[in-house]
């Protein structure tokens, strides 16, 4: 059976790939783009050299640097409103995933009108929206290569998945010199978030050969790099690497899919502000050890690829390694559970039944190898906390 996959129409990957931005704008035949970001990116980061690419080639361009974590139905409002204002007729998103997520949103609506949860899962977006060039700058979300975008709606603490064609950006600019200044703690989450990416696409229930491949490639580089990046935050190898890795790592998950942690950690995102890629590495080793049962071949190879295992290895030998090393890895990270986050325990618990059900209705824990029921997402919480 044939897989469809779905890129970017142009991708600039490596050092210096962000310069390529007018160019790629002229390329498009568009005119006035709208740069999203956010504050921080804004006055630190590489936005104000992106205006003045842009401006050296004649090319006028607006600013939305009003993103937030974990994007909001308000914030795309708010967003969309800058755009018609300014009549612009494409989007840059410059950022990590939020601001790529938020201009995915913004050119859907720009594009088609109507309201955000109008396009939630299983919606499919098939029509295009604006066009977007993404420009990441964590190595992280993969937005930049997928058809993904999450939105949380604050009236009811949802995280809304939007899936489909239309939400791929057009072009992708992937320049990991723009991670150099990536502190720990981020590095970390986004790190972690990759890696979880790149398992899930490789276990998951819709899997291809083209994901297979490019999720052990994702595996490889990231689990070989990520302590080293954190670490060593100049070592231009380990950042390279690790961008390489994100990309690869999304551009597996959305040709596939992602799994049970994904469907788990958005709940908790959206109900107590933990950033997504620090979520799901909370939940990663427990709901890992939930799966092996249906597909212990599968995570054995996710050993391998990883380099913690060994091609003479048993399936359940290199399971038990990728277990640990997974736990190690948490540990080695400082990623805290739940409780050492400062999530309050009756809060948390109050809200199982509830978390548990968002996490089903994503869809997200059909494609896990084994589908839990309601309860085993509330034990699995339970676990973790």
């Amino acid at each position: 059976m044939s897989a469809m996959i779905l890129l970017p129409r142009i991708m600039h990957v490596g050092a210096g790939a962000s310069s390529q931005v007018a160019a790629v704008v002229k390329q498009l035949r568009v005119g006035r783009p709208l740069i999203v970001t956010d504050g921080f990116m804004l006055e630190h980061g590489p936005v104000r050299q992106v205006q003045a690419m842009l401006a050296e080639a004649g090319i006028e361009s607006g600013v939305f640097a009003e993103t937030v974590p974990d994007p909001t139905v308000a914030c795309i409002d708010q967003g969309l409103r800058a755009l018609q204002a300014g009549d612009h007729d494409s989007l840059i998103a410059v950022g990590g995933g939020s601001p790529m997520d938020t201009a995915k949103a913004i050119a859907i609506l720009g594009a088609h009108g109507g309201e955000m949860k109008d396009y939630k899962v299983p919606f499919d977006v098939s029509e295009p929206g604006l066009p977007v060039i993404a420009m990441p700058t964590t190595a992280g979300t993969g937005s930049e290569v997928t058809r993904a975008a999450v939105i949380t709606d604050e009236a009811t603490d949802e995280k809304m998945l939007c899936m489909g064609l239309g939400l791929v950006p057009v072009a992708a600019l992937v320049d990991f010199e723009l991670t150099m200044s990536m502190p720990l703690r981020l590095t970390a989450d986004t790190g972690l978030d990759s890696l979880t990416h790149a398992i899930e696409a490789y276990v998951s229930k819709k899997r291809n050969p083209f994901t297979d491949e490019v999720a052990k490639s994702a595996m490889r580089a990231i689990a070989g790099n990520i302590r080293t990046a954190c670490r060593e935050p100049d070592n231009r190898a380990a950042r390279e690497a690790m961008m390489l890795g994100a990309t690869q790592g999304g551009m597996a998950f959305s040709n596939s899919s992602v799994c049970l942690v994904h469907g788990m950690s958005r709940p908790i995102g959206a109900f107590f502000h933990v950033p997504h890629g620090l979520s799901n590495a909370m939940l990663l080793p427990a709901v890992t050890e939930f799966s092996v049962p249906a597909a212990e071949d599968r995570y054995a190879d996710c050993a391998r690829a990883m380099g913690v295992a060994g091609e003479d290895d048993s399936d359940p030998v290199a399971v038990e390694k990728l277990l640990a090393e997974l736990r190690q890895l948490n540990q080695d990270l400082r990623v805290p559970t739940p409780k050492d986050y400062g999530i309050d325990k009756d809060r948390y618990f109050s809200l199982l039944p509830t978390m548990a059900e968002q996490a089903l209705a994503s869809g997200s824990p059909g494609n896990n190898p084994r589908v839990p029921s309601v309860d085993e997402i509330m034990a699995l919480y339970e676990q973790v906390f």
